[in-house]
């Protein structure tokens, strides 16, 4: 598994002994397997959606981790194996399919208007935002990025790691390499100690996490709504840019293969959806293909004085 997925499973059981300890009142070192069943775990799921707020998905990866385990616990207590089957009967929630939240060019020029270029932060803060839109790399390919991923000579481009520990290579634009190259500059990062140093880190000089990236772009989008209410949304995230990059790119008529491997989707099938989700495209396509089949001119019996005459005499 990734270390992502490592580390997903780990936040799932770290919320199960805390589960356990809150509401069963049994602490981590007195839990043993022969205390867990099929009931325990179906109102763990219930308690993380009524007490923490999660959603239909949320509970679904926690779910999946617990199937992992209990796959894996069917070898190792075999004795218990009626018990484990049970817990991997447990379905998981159709989740239905949110519309694709993004921003328009404007709302995005209007984003990265926000950061105040006079302070060493807010140049950071431009320089982390406008990548991420450039790259439309996700927040953690973002977070996992050193100096040495990066080419900064033209053709412009960076290495990123993805899903499955995937990596590609994702051209970038001049323009977005300026802030990115002032911002190496300044914090020293071209220097070659500093080529597997996080390239966005803190005040203390370590890797953002990513509460602390959906904390600047929030603050920074509530700011831009009080200018232009209508173009930034109400519900912004870091993947909010990413979506937008891949609309933006397939409204210029860049071919979806292409969006495909800059996304790093490991189908064209799952890029297709920001072709579903693109209305105006949708607009564009039928008034192109439209053909007049109604006639635009009035109905004879219109033109005729008398008729109508006649059919205005009754009562």
């Amino acid at each position: 598994m990734s270390q992502n997925t490592i580390l997903s499973y780990r936040d799932t059981f770290v919320i199960f002994l805390e589960y356990m300890q809150k509401v069963n009142r049994i602490i981590a070192s007195k839990l043993t397997t022969d205390l867990i069943s099929k009931e325990i775990v179906v109102n763990f799921l219930d308690w993380i959606q009524l007490t923490r707020k999660c959603g239909d998905s949320t509970r679904n990866s926690r779910l999946a981790a617990m199937h992992s385990f209990f796959r894996f616990m069917q070898y190792r207590n075999p004795e218990n194996m009626h018990e484990w089957q049970r817990i991997l009967s447990i379905g998981f929630k159709k989740v239905n399919t949110e519309a694709i939240s993004y921003l328009t060019l404007d709302g995005i020029k209007l984003l990265l208007q926000e950061p105040d270029q006079s302070t060493k932060r807010g140049r950071r803060d431009l320089a982390l935002l406008s990548f991420m839109y450039d790259s439309a790399a996700r927040v953690q390919e973002v977070l996992d990025l050193t100096p040495i991923m990066l080419r900064l000579e033209s053709p412009f481009t960076v290495r990123l790691v993805g899903k499955g520990n995937k990596s590609r290579i994702v051209p970038l634009m001049k323009s977005q390499i300026n802030h990115l190259h002032n911002y190496m500059i300044e914090n020293m990062l071209l220097e070659p100690s500093m080529k597997m140093h996080p390239l966005f880190f803190n005040s203390r000089r370590q890797k953002l996490t990513r509460s602390g990236v959906n904390y600047l772009l929030r603050k920074y989008a509530n700011k831009a709504r009080l200018k232009e209410p209508k173009v930034i949304p109400e519900r912004i995230s870091c993947h909010t840019l990413r979506h937008s990059k891949a609309m933006h790119l397939l409204q210029a008529g860049v071919n979806l293969v292409y969006i495909r491997d800059i996304l790093g989707h490991s189908s064209v099938t799952v890029t297709e959806t920001y072709a579903r989700a693109d209305s105006q495209q949708k607009r564009e396509a039928l008034e192109k293909a439209y053909v007049e089949v109604v006639s635009q001119a009035a109905p004879s019996w219109m033109k005729d004085n008398d008729l109508l005459s006649w059919l205005k005499a009754f009562e």
